[in-house]
């Protein structure tokens, strides 16, 4: 089933489009995060621009983020107050990360630099989850448990001037702070196609020291404006968003994500989160490779 992709402009079999949804949006549903961080890398491999790839993701993300920003407040997981900073500080920051990325395409480096992100961020993030996930392991092994860490925020949170009370967080602290983390989650949105919810859910729970109930509420009510606002913005600067692209990739992701939440119930939390960080650090060994890899054929000529 060949289908083209006129931004892109090149043809794909629309099925295996489909599939690679299905695949972000199975572990989207087993472990909690977008699956932003992999729809773009998986598409790049599959040969898509990594231009188009990171536009087109990003307007996935957003229908992905819809569902489930409805069910946290009907529980009333999400900290509207904290959000709106950050939404502030995202959509902010989505300027920038256009401006960033109009340079870099007219400088002929935006593909490498997206390579380059994906590599450090998913090999630092995934290295993480793995040290952690062994830990949690070897404490259900030997009955030892891990020490709890202790809820605060970082100390140069604290050190901010002009303090808000975030009632729904329990927080007393600058509203500089959750703008600044917007600012950066806004940017690297836009750069990278990603929600930015398996860097921002770390970051509220231990650099602002969010209360843990409303952390993945609020992240998503963050994540949906932001990533709306990154459509848009690609669609009228850089004009990378591929419409077929994304209904393919949303269609796929919302049948996986059923899927995934129901394996998600049957299966050891820290082994899912164990299996996460191996498929994390495995696109990015490949992405690495991909960098520095020389093909024998640098250019090649194929029939239309």
């Amino acid at each position: 089933m060949d289908v083209y992709l006129p931004i892109a402009n090149l043809s794909v079999n629309g099925l295996i489009i489909v599939c690679l949804g299905a695949l972000t949006g199975v572990l989207s549903g087993m472990f909690g995060v977008g699956g932003g961080f992999l729809t773009t890398p998986l598409m790049i491999f599959y040969g898509i621009p990594p231009t188009v790839a990171a536009a087109s993701a990003a307007s996935q993300v957003t229908g992905a983020s819809v569902s489930g920003v409805f069910a946290h407040t009907r529980r009333g997981g999400v900290d509207y107050q904290m959000g709106s900073v950050m939404v502030a500080g995202g959509i902010f920051g989505t300027g920038l990360g256009a401006l960033l990325f109009n340079l870099l395409e007219q400088l002929g480096q935006i593909d490498t630099v997206i390579n380059i992100l994906y590599v450090v961020l998913l090999g630092s993030i995934g290295g993480l989850m793995a040290r952690e996930s062994i830990q949690a392991i070897r404490a259900e092994r030997t009955g030892v448990p891990i020490a709890p860490r202790k809820r605060r925020h970082h100390p140069m949170v604290a050190s901010l001037p002009m303090r808000w009370r975030f009632y729904r967080s329990g927080l007393y602290i600058s509203p500089l702070a959750p703008l600044l983390l917007g600012i950066s989650t806004g940017i690297l949105t836009m750069l990278m196609g990603i929600g930015g919810g398996f860097i921002l859910v770390p970051a509220m729970l231990y650099i602002l020291g969010m209360s843990a109930n409303v952390v993945v509420g609020t992240s998503l009510f963050q994540i949906l404006f932001v990533t709306m606002a990154t459509t848009m913005m690609h669609a009228l600067t850089t004009h990378a968003v591929d419409i077929v692209l994304a209904s393919l990739l949303l269609f796929g992701s919302v049948t996986g994500a059923q899927v995934g939440a129901q394996f998600a119930q049957k299966a050891s939390p820290v082994k899912l989160r164990l299996i996460l960080a191996v498929i994390v650090l495995l696109v990015a060994a490949r992405m690495a490779l991909g960098l520095g890899y020389r093909p024998d054929e640098i250019y090649t000529v194929a029939p239309l």
